[in-house]
């Protein structure tokens, strides 16, 4: 979207962290600001960060505050800026923008791709009263003082809404077809030791709420399929417990395999049969839209889906792929094996979700819609700046 934004004449600078937020760990050389221009002509600023938030909540909630204070500096740096879009979560972040935005008058964007901290809470990672009360203050904040709020779901209009936000847009998740363009599918898999076998894909983190240890008892009930692989690609809090949890089991139809880069990506894709995109059965996930299954779609790939809610109605309008229910790897196994029989069902699943992609949302189209909103926002600002006046 950067650059996409960039193309079209805009100046746009993303304030990052150095830190692999997959793995926790520190990436390239520490500094307190390290400023470069892309390929693109887009600025990127790296703000110190504390390195080690997988090690427990605490550290994570320090590794949010180093960025948040650091990432204010880097902030105030930008000149010549008209709206500053802060996103959660972490919501830490969204302090920043705001104030931010307010001491450079600009205007204040709101992006929500998580519902925190009510995921946080249904997850059991935050427990305590004290740090639930003000969190839940802290977001009411942020709704309530944001010139827009725009959210990637369907499903978060409603919470953020009662929570306060009087301008809530919906910007969804989308992919970018031309990322998923590769003829290296069967040079992949013979790549990783797996020709001639049926791929189930899972490419994304390893984390807690992905919940990829039912994705390894279902691998367990198909052992004898040896003619079906589950092939993980990413990292994440998760993956050593998996890892091991996967010897344990001395599983033969599963591989992991390291994170690949944005270059990389479309032949993992071209490798694989069936997608797969899970999280664990909480009723707050079924509000999500989840990248991964607009990736899958956008590389023709059926959806094998254990996320109930919004994201299983789009799957199932577009008949694009297969719904379980989270939680149930007796379930999984058994489509799993469905879908691996049937390449006539894959290819149509596919088919239909690469259309759906290319119609509603597809990354250009959305951005399209992204940058109107950008374009009414900085209007709007300037009339009030001017009290009206042209």
């Amino acid at each position: 979207m950067a650059c996409y934004l960039r193309e079209k004449g805009h100046q746009v600078t993303v304030i990052a962290s150095p830190v692999n937020y997959l793995t926790g760990k520190f990436d390239g050389r520490m500094k307190w600001l390290d400023r470069q221009t892309d390929d693109n002509g887009i600025e990127i600023i790296r703000a110190f960060t504390y390195a080690a938030w997988h090690r427990s909540f605490l550290h994570r909630i320090i590794t949010f505050f180093s960025f948040m204070i650091s990432s204010f500096f880097a902030a105030l740096s930008v000149e010549k800026v008209d709206i500053i879009w802060g996103t959660s979560p972490p919501i830490f972040q969204g302090v920043t923008a705001w104030l931010a935005a307010r001491l450079k008058g600009a205007v204040f964007l709101f992006e929500v791709r998580d519902l925190w901290p009510e995921f946080a809470i249904a997850m059991g990672v935050i427990k305590s009263p004290v740090i639930i009360w003000l969190s839940r203050r802290l977001e009411r904040f942020l709704y309530t003082h944001a010139d827009q709020v725009i959210v990637n779901s369907p499903g978060f209009i409603r919470p953020v809404m009662d929570r306060g936000s009087k301008n809530v847009r919906l910007i969804p998740n989308g992919a970018d077809l031309s990322m998923f363009v590769s003829d290296r599918g069967e040079d992949q898999k013979a790549a990783w030791g797996l020709a001639g076998k049926t791929i189930i894909l899972y490419a994304g983190a390893h984390g807690i709420s992905n919940d990829l240890a039912t994705v390894l008892q279902a691998a367990n009930l198909i052992r004898e399929r040896r003619d079906i692989a589950f092939v993980f690609i990413g990292d994440g809090k998760e993956k050593a417990n998996l890892l091991e949890r996967a010897r344990t089991l001395d599983l033969p139809n599963v591989k992991f395999l390291p994170s690949v880069t944005k270059q990389e990506i479309a032949g993992v894709y071209a490798a694989a049969d069936i997608c797969l995109a899970i999280l664990k059965p909480l009723e707050w996930y079924k509000t999500t839209y989840p990248n991964k299954v607009f990736d899958s779609m956008a590389a023709g790939k059926p959806v094998l889906l254990c996320i109930d809610g919004v994201i299983r109605d789009l799957v199932e309008k577009a008949d694009a792929g297969v719904f379980v229910q989270p939680g149930d790897p007796a379930g999984l196994a058994a489509a799993a094996v469905k879908l691996a029989d049937d390449p006539a069902c894959r290819a149509r699943m596919g088919q239909n979700g690469k259309r759906m992609i290319e119609q509603e949302f597809s990354r250009k189209g959305i951005t399209d819609s992204f940058l109107d909103l950008l374009e009414e926002l900085r209007r709007e600002h300037g009339r009030k700046n001017t009290g009206g006046r042209r």
